[in-house]
């Protein structure tokens, strides 16, 4: 999370998963940090459009990914999820690959992000379900992400037009969802400060994984009702 170093209440999650070795996954996520942290900090609330400095994010990653990759003879890829929010609470959020972002409101699920991966699109057909996905054989095919060269990353934006006390986001990379349902997920965000909370669903999706697990990156903004005087 990155608070707006001029905005009070002006606030940017995300979250890369690299891919393509050990070094060169490592160096597409920090690169995805980077472009996110220097937009962010041109970033000016009621000038600039929340949802264009995102696909700005995502167009501008991709190419120094891919810039990455001709330099050093690696093939780095990274997944996306981002998502902004302005002081007076309107938000939007962008996304590429598998790692996803979850709106809660009240501790119930609103709406998440679609995985750009080969079993959602299985899933959207009717061919298996959500649960069978998590255990498919290829479940780690992506069909979009940042850096490819084959295929520009997807542009799935979403807007919200007003967040209100209650409502609650969460980003992630598919290292912690792939072990927990929303139910689970709501109950213990809603349970629990924000950094209490991802110390427990870290821990646990490390648990579950049982040494197996994948990266694990976590995003969390909860907003809360101001006490009364």
């Amino acid at each position: 999370m990155m608070s707006h170093p001029r905005v009070p209440g002006c606030m940017l999650g995300v979250v890369a998963d690299g891919m393509g070795g050990r070094s060169g996954g490592r160096k597409a996520s920090d690169q995805v940090l980077m472009t996110a942290r220097q937009l962010f900090t041109r970033y000016q609330p009621g000038r600039d459009s929340a949802a264009s400095v995102l696909r700005q994010l995502l167009d501008d990653a991709h190419t120094v990914i891919k810039l990455t990759a001709l330099s050093s003879e690696q093939e780095p890829h990274s997944t996306l999820a981002a998502f902004l929010m302005n002081p007076r609470g309107d938000c939007a959020w962008i996304h590429a690959g598998d790692s996803r972002i979850y709106h809660f409101r009240n501790g119930r699920l609103v709406t998440r992000t679609r995985d750009h991966s080969y079993v959602q699109v299985l899933v959207d057909r009717g061919e298996i379900t959500e649960s069978q996905a998590n255990v498919h054989p290829k479940g780690n095919i992506l069909l979009g992400c940042l850096g490819m060269t084959t295929t520009p990353p997807p542009v799935d934006p979403h807007e919200i037009p007003a967040m209100a006390p209650g409502d609650l986001l969460m980003a992630c990379s598919d290292g912690l969802w792939h072990y927990f349902s929303h139910e689970e997920l709501a109950s213990v965000l809603y349970a629990e400060a924000p950094r209490d909370a991802v110390e427990i669903l870290v821990g646990e999706a490390r648990r579950r994984a049982r040494g197996a697990g994948d990266n694990l990156s976590i995003a969390v903004l909860k907003l809360e009702a101001l006490p009364d005087d």
